[in-house]
């Protein structure tokens, strides 16, 4: 009897201990610059360009999105990422983005719709998330998600995310837009991306006060289905009649 009540109350003790741990993700996160991240890179699946006729949108897909993510990469003193997410160790991989970016259908990108550039919303963000393939990967991982390049409006839209890799769920997404300037496709929008990082790194005390109390999403457990009607009258029927003495 002593056995089992004490087996029973290391069971809950471990429940209450990896329910907390997963609740202390972004916090931990946020609170401690020696923590390690992985750097995913900039994902451009939802991305819309708007109001660029001229653009070459298989130039785009095929070469230059893969252009902006390196150029972050080979970058580090401007495109401060470990600095800019308030962090000493980073990981980079942007391979998973650019393998995703790869296979965009091309004649989806144009409009000339300016709505088209702020149309996501976080929930579209964390399906987003749902359906990436993170190749085993674990721990914290930064990715931003591009909305828009308005070239009418010579700004990008974009949400800077992090991610529990391991559950494939959003700790934390904001969205940020950011000026485009330089020569040539890869360059102009690529600024847009640097010129976000650095409002993230101005917002990030605002943001750590923000997510103070935030708790990292759990996932539901399903309720258990009761016996069906059918089945409890299938039971009653299968029950033989007790024989008279």
């Amino acid at each position: 009897m002593h056995t089992r009540k004490f087996l029973t109350l290391t069971v809950i003790a471990c429940s209450l201990f990896l329910t907390n741990a997963r609740a202390q993700k972004l916090k931990n996160f946020l609170d401690n610059s020696d923590s390690s991240f992985t750097w995913l890179g900039v994902d451009f699946t939802q991305a819309r360009l708007i109001g660029d006729a001229g653009a070459n949108t298989a130039d785009a897909v095929d070469r230059h999105f893969a252009g902006i993510n390196q150029v972050v990469v080979n970058e580090p003193k401007k495109y401060d990422v470990p600095g800019n997410l308030h962090h000493e160790k980073v990981t980079y991989d942007i391979s998973l983005v650019n393998k995703r970016n790869a296979a965009i259908n091309k004649d989806n990108i144009k409009t000339d719709n300016v709505s088209d550039g702020s149309r996501l919303k976080p929930e579209d963000i964390s399906t987003l998330v749902k359906g990436f393939d993170f190749g085993g990967k674990s721990g914290i991982g930064a990715l931003v998600v591009m909305e828009g390049l308005n070239k009418t409006a010579n700004e990008a839209s974009m949400y800077i995310t992090l991610i529990d890799m391991d559950r494939r769920r959003v700790l934390l997404t904001e969205r940020y837009t950011g000026k485009a300037k330089g020569f040539g496709f890869r360059n102009y929008w690529a600024y847009s991306v640097y010129k976000a990082l650095e409002d993230f790194d101005d917002d990030y005390k605002k943001l750590k006060e923000k997510y103070a109390d935030a708790k990292d999403p759990v996932e539901e457990t399903p309720k258990k289905e009761g016996k069906t009607a059918i089945a409890q009258d299938g039971a009653k029927a299968a029950k033989k009649p007790k024989k008279k003495s």
